[in-house]
């Protein structure tokens, strides 16, 4: 008992009926303010716990990002190295960047397919550019069951090769093309430095294999796809993209062009998040992809091909991410609103948290209805990147309104019960638009200009982020750059400026302005 209880029952065999009432008044106060420390300092010990957990960004930003991968429960680690198991949290983000993008690629005349995962090594070895690019990765099935393979079998990388045989085939005339074709698989690539979601032996992905009549078909292509990339990353991820082309030394192993989507994480390093290729009819004159066209001539077809990786939601993570763990765009959350009851045991109280569970129907939401203290159910909920939290307790009931706060900012506003859908609705909204906002502010921060090589290299020694500089279009001065600083050519962007006259490593005239950086 209470000590100010204790006298209030002394109190109460000697005093008058006020005196009674005012004892009583006292000591429940003193209670429940009482009370009302102890659940602070729980909640504060709480957060303190889970943020405890994560090492800070500004101290290690390597760590930091493995924390809130392990932490918000996306992947875990298997007894094969390099490959990861993704936990439910981790794979249901992304199921919803699978179903917005499948979407995307039908509204463009894609169909989905299905290939096999193993390709004869005869058939891998048919395009030699191809081939060396990707031989340091391969994995190969030298056995079927005990008995050893009349030829090896290549897990597959990718399925320029696969999906070449399978054209030689399907193609026969005019009236086959076009053949627009996308499958979701998953490839394997035996890395020797692995990292989640960015980097692993087995990953998941979508590749698009198209086959066109012409050469102008298939560039109309090639760009379409990449736009639709670059569209889906900044309405859906809240992530602002440069697009352009890759210089001949970055291209995709075979094909004529290759085309990008760069984008700048937290720490100032770029990550290639999505590439669309032109192959021009190099593979088809390989593999004897020839049509009968409408002037009865034989031609070969125009090829393209186009990617994107689960490395995605780890340029989510490294984007959105901050001290306290995940931040989600409510695009892909898997659960977009998280209702949290206040003194739950309450009457009343978690009736009306699935009551507003059922109202906000229209949202992927949930209750956390378990038995943590209230400071600890927030933490975990911000933690695992919950876009916004629903706070309701017996005080908010009888005032008829509630609590939401925003992930991103914290921000926290009161919302009168009745408004609760609509309010919701828009809070998400504008948390989509201000995260994409956010992202274009620090990545404009953190660009950079070199007109020379004295300021370029200084940029690099001092900064992170992208430095646009003019080249020559000499691939010895992008070896000499990275060989020198560890910087890549990202892009040639498709909206060029002109920085300068020269190029600003070897000081020839320059033909075109090109994003710099360090990449993952």
């Amino acid at each position: 008992m209470h000590a100010c209880m204790q006298d209030c029952q002394g109190k109460l065999m000697t005093s008058n009926a006020n005196e009674k009432c005012e004892a009583f008044r006292i000591c429940i106060c003193e209670e429940s303010r009482e009370q009302s420390q102890k659940q602070e300092k729980e909640e504060n010990m709480a957060d303190k716990k889970l943020v405890e957990a994560i090492t800070a960004m500004e101290d290690d930003f390597a760590q930091w990002y493995t924390d809130v991968v392990k932490k918000a429960e996306l992947l875990d680690y298997t007894s094969i190295k390099g490959c990861m198991v993704f936990k439910p949290a981790g794979y249901a983000i992304w199921e919803l960047i699978q179903r917005q993008m499948d979407d995307r690629f039908k509204a463009t005349g894609v169909e989905n397919v299905y290939l096999p995962m193993f390709i004869p090594e005869s058939l891998l070895n048919k395009e030699k550019d191809h081939v060396e690019g990707f031989a340091p990765e391969v994995a190969w099935v030298t056995h079927g069951g005990l008995q050893p393979l009349q030829e090896r079998l290549c897990v597959r990388p990718t399925s320029e090769t696969l999906f070449c045989d399978y054209y030689k085939n399907a193609v026969q005339s005019y009236r086959d093309l076009p053949q627009i074709c996308n499958q979701w698989c998953s490839v394997v690539r035996w890395e020797k430095e692995t990292r989640p979601f960015l980097r692993s032996r087995e990953f998941l992905w979508q590749e698009g294999h198209t086959a066109h009549a012409t050469a102008e078909e298939a560039e109309e292509r090639t760009i379409q796809m990449l736009n639709v990339y670059a569209d889906f990353c900044e309405e859906v991820l809240a992530i602002p993209v440069i697009k352009g082309r890759k210089t001949d030394k970055e291209k995709f192993a075979g094909a004529t062009a290759t085309y990008t989507i760069e984008a700048l994480m937290h720490d100032g390093k770029a990550l290639q998040s999505g590439t669309s290729h032109n192959f021009g009819d190099g593979f088809a004159k390989t593999f004897g992809i020839q049509f009968t066209d409408k002037d009865n001539t034989l031609k070969y077809v125009h090829q393209t091909s186009w990617g994107t990786t689960t490395r995605l939601i780890g340029a989510v993570i490294m984007v959105h991410g901050d001290n306290s763990g995940l931040v989600l765009p409510p695009r892909i959350a898997p659960t977009q609103i998280m209702v949290i009851p206040i003194q739950q045991k309450k009457e009343g109280v978690l009736d009306k948290a699935y009551e507003l569970k059922d109202r906000l129907g229209a949202f992927r939401v949930k209750v956390d209805d378990t038995d943590k203290s209230p400071g600890w159910k927030f933490s975990e909920q911000e933690m695992r990147g919950i876009p916004i939290r629903v706070e309701i307790g017996p005080k908010d009931i009888e005032a008829g309104k509630c609590v939401i706060c925003r992930r991103d900012t914290r921000e926290k506003i009161e919302v009168s019960l009745d408004e609760i859908e609509t309010k919701a609705g828009e809070i998400l909204d504008l948390m989509q638009k201000e995260m994409l906002e956010h992202a274009r502010e620090h990545r404009e921060e953190h660009t950079y200009e070199a007109k020379d090589m004295e300021t370029f290299r200084k940029l690099f020694a001092e900064k992170s982020g992208f430095v646009k500089a003019m080249w020559c279009g000499e691939q010895a001065c992008e070896d000499q750059i990275k060989e020198e600083m560890a910087v890549t050519s990202r892009c040639m962007p498709f909206e060029q400026e002109q920085i300068g006259e020269t190029c600003v490593c070897c000081g020839k005239p320059a033909k075109k302005m090109v994003y710099w950086g360090r990449a993952y």
